[in-house]
């Protein structure tokens, strides 16, 4: 493996994939007031996309579209972000992008687009609802959702969005992952209440489905098939910031704890799952204590999880992987130490 730093970005955080100009690029954006940048996959920096307000907690390519791009912006912290909003980013194809308003969502800290069935749908998680003090957990957040129009042109702060709740009652609503199985898209979310898993509508007219998979108090997870049996594993870091990451295998229906890694995690955050040199592997991170980057496998010989450190005292706040050119590459924003990496397998 090797390391290569693309960049500083003070509290880099927020990481996205962007078809652009017919070739694929990486966004990297800042938790707080600081660039939005684009590379091409090769690690090279091209362009700032812009240089704030920040708060960008999530971004995600508008499907279809050359460089169009949906963020979360002004989402400074869980105690500064009533004026949160998710915003349109489109390139005029000489180097520049207009920022224009989607919808305006208080506390709004992770969303994606999903495709189903010839359409597609925004949905969109709150931390919480409301904030009247420092630390106040008194008002749950919401997970809200929306047919997103293929033209999104007509948008702006006086015309936005509508959206609708699709499920109330998420204490510190923070974790968002999208799964993909058996061609079928849909989404973890992660609240106090447990890990939940919704589906958007296969077919126009029909409703979304959401299911609760665990009960127990999470922070962020994924779903991979670590030890290839034909069934995904559920990763989960618990409870939210947390500092326990645990395994569950789906058995007789319920989802049942399999590993728990030995020793604690402090504020996990960073998660990916995917293959890095033909294997499938959860890459896991956390921002106090060692800050560290792993990688998670199963071991065949010894029919158990294995872990190994990629890198140590970086505090990842979000990772992704893609491959290009044949390798494997992982992109971190190590939001503790300012430092965008790029880990080439």
């Amino acid at each position: 493996m090797e390391k290569r730093v693309l960049a500083n970005l003070e509290k880099c955080y927020s990481i996205a994939p962007l078809q652009y100009q017919g070739a694929p690029h990486i966004l990297v954006a800042a938790e707080k007031t600081d660039r939005c940048i684009l590379f091409d996959a090769a690690g090279n920096e091209k362009a700032t996309v812009w240089d704030g307000p920040g708060g960008v907690m999530t971004m995600v390519q508008v499907p279809g579209t050359d460089g169009q791009f949906l963020a979360t912006q002004k989402f400074y912290s869980p105690n500064d972000s009533k004026e949160a909003r998710i915003v349109i980013a489109t390139p005029d194809g000489a180097g520049r992008w207009e920022i224009r308003t989607l919808v305006k969502l208080p506390f709004v800290h992770r969303f994606d687009i999903l495709t189903s069935g010839g359409e597609n749908y925004l949905i969109a998680c709150t931390l919480k609802s409301d904030h009247e003090y420092k630390e106040d957990w008194n008002h749950p957040g919401k997970i809200y959702v929306a047919k997103l129009p293929a033209d999104l042109s007509a948008y702006d702060d006086e015309h936005q969005l509508e959206l609708e709740v699709l499920r109330s009652g998420m204490l510190k609503n923070h974790g968002y992952y999208r799964v993909v199985e058996h061609g079928e898209v849909s989404s973890l979310v992660c609240s106090a209440e447990g890990v939940f898993r919704c589906w958007p509508p296969r077919h126009a007219g029909e409703s979304w489905t959401v299911t609760q998979l665990l009960d127990t108090p999470a922070s962020d997870a994924t779903m991979i098939d670590l030890d290839q049996d034909g069934v995904m594993e559920l990763v989960v870091f618990s409870p939210f910031h947390g500092d326990e990451i645990r395994i569950y295998r789906a058995v007789e229906g319920a989802y049942r704890e399999v590993y728990r890694y030995p020793e604690r995690a402090e504020f996990l955050h960073a998660i990916w799952s995917g293959s890095l040199n033909g294997t499938p592997t959860a890459v896991l991170g956390y921002r106090k204590g060692a800050r560290r980057l792993m990688a998670f496998t199963w071991d065949a010989k010894k029919q158990d999880y294995r872990f190994r450190t990629l890198d140590e005292d970086c505090g990842p706040a979000n990772v992704y992987g893609y491959t290009f050119e044949g390798r494997d590459v992982l992109i971190a924003a190590n939001r503790e130490i300012n430092e965008i990496a790029m880990y080439t397998f």
